[in-house]
């Protein structure tokens, strides 16, 4: 079995997360003693304030880097070798970019793309050379994973007092749909994730925080997987993904729609609040492949979440993990 050097890449700026203003509710993540107050008794382990920092860096560490510990653990316990993590822009600043320095070694590659829209994370010229490079290997396989993009209604600025009730009872819809009261009227992730691959020539929107949907007993409801595109077995015994509230629509635009196809959709809970885009379908798509003439290698497009242990169908993502890790070498 061969060795994969997998490498975790958090595409976010950790001061720009953390040092975003609390007064603002939008495009940001919650601060811990926020997490701590809307789930309690839900993370009361992290109550002690002399021993867990209770702003948005507590959160980040404490709770949403946590979520990627199972997939971490798993991947260095199957390849025997340490999962290299790496923060995009780290607390005193230094920048560490995805080039070919940082990607030296590796084979399989998974960005995380949880910067928010608001701290302007953006794929430089160099790094998207680097992952064209890459790429340019049979062998190599690379995630690209944005997150939700929540209530977008675009530069508030630029809004109307006439359409500013418009613009609000859109957020309401969607806020209603998934449900999710923990999450602000707009929260948008993934701008390094659009600007990587629309540089790359693939260019995929992360629409929306759809809820997906669940069977009978609660557990996630089996994907509907294109088999036959898989080549590379990463769906081989995974039946479903995981019950994130809020799931985006990877919307391929341009010449994506001829280079990525559709590996893996998930239906949207008929039960839910309705949302326009379950007006005209009942499934969105949830995993993206690239095609055999796009790269030499395999470049998927997935939401962030499929590397978390943390929303349900913990033992189809670890079967989905395993593949991924345990693929067999392309040559």
């Amino acid at each position: 079995m061969v060795k994969r050097q997998v490498l975790v890449y958090y595409a976010w700026s950790r001061p720009g997360e953390s040092g975003a203003p609390l007064g603002v509710i939008e495009d940001r993540f919650p601060a811990l003693f926020e997490s701590r107050r809307m789930g309690f008794p839900r993370f009361h382990e992290f109550a002690n304030p002399r021993e867990f920092d209770q702003g948005i860096a507590g959160f980040l560490d404490h709770i949403m880097k946590h979520n990627f510990t199972a997939f971490v653990d798993l991947a260095t316990t199957l390849t025997g070798l340490r999962v290299i993590e790496v923060e995009r822009v780290a607390d005193d600043g230094t920048l560490t970019p995805l080039d070919a320095s940082t990607l030296d070694g590796v084979d399989t590659l998974i960005i995380i793309s949880f910067d928010s829209i608001r701290t302007a994370q953006r794929a430089t010229t160099d790094e998207i050379g680097a992952i064209n490079a890459f790429l340019a290997d049979k062998d190599r396989l690379a995630f690209v994973c944005p997150h939700h993009d929540i209530g977008d209604i675009g530069d508030i600025s630029d809004i109307s007092d006439v359409n500013a009730n418009e613009a609000l009872q859109r957020q309401l819809v969607e806020f209603e749909h998934h449900g999710d009261k923990t999450i602000p009227p707009r929260q948008s992730f993934g701008g390094y994730a659009r600007s990587l691959l629309a540089g790359l020539g693939v260019p995929v929107e992360n629409r929306f925080g759809l809820r997906p949907a669940c069977e009978a007993d609660g557990s996630p409801a089996p994907i509907e997987a294109e088999l036959a595109l898989d080549r590379l077995k990463l769906l081989k015994n995974v039946d479903h993904f995981n019950l994130h509230p809020h799931l985006p629509q990877l919307e391929r635009l341009g010449d994506a729609a001829n280079r990525l196809d559709v590996l893996a959709r998930q239906r949207i809970d008929s039960h839910a609040a309705p949302h326009p885009f379950a007006r005209e379908r009942s499934t969105f798509d949830a995993l993206l492949q690239s095609r055999e003439d796009a790269f030499a290698g395999t470049l998927c497009v997935s939401d962030t979440t499929l590397w978390s242990s943390t929303a349900g169908g913990v033992d189809s993502l670890q079967q989905l993990w395993t593949n991924v890790v345990q693929r067999p070498v392309r040559r």
